[in-house]
């Protein structure tokens, strides 16, 4: 599982607004100092952004892959009649071997 930093909170509020950012200091465009009001939004960003994260990674690992999520809702039948004629047009033109 990666662990988010506070750069990539911080690239996630002020994706524009900068020119360098570390750990520690933003080089903002304006030229201001980091106020306390956005410090704490970017603390409140990195947990929102870990969160996230803690949760996703898991399962990502344990999902079946896209394709064969939407093969097996192409074997069920549960397509529109259209989506399923142009899948099994493509699946004819390229069987598998």
């Amino acid at each position: 599982m990666r662990i988010i930093d506070r750069v990539t909170a911080i690239r996630s509020l002020h994706k524009n607004s900068y020119h360098q950012t570390t750990e520690t200091v933003i080089n903002w465009k304006d030229g201001h100092t980091t106020t306390d009001a956005e410090n704490n939004a970017i603390d409140a960003e990195l947990i929102r952004l870990q969160a996230l994260e803690d949760y996703q990674a898991p399962r990502k690992k344990e999902y079946p892959s896209i394709g064969d999520q939407l093969d097996a809702l192409y074997h069920a039948g549960v397509f529109p009649s259209d989506m399923t004629a142009t899948i099994k047009a493509v699946k004819d033109k390229y069987p598998k071997e």
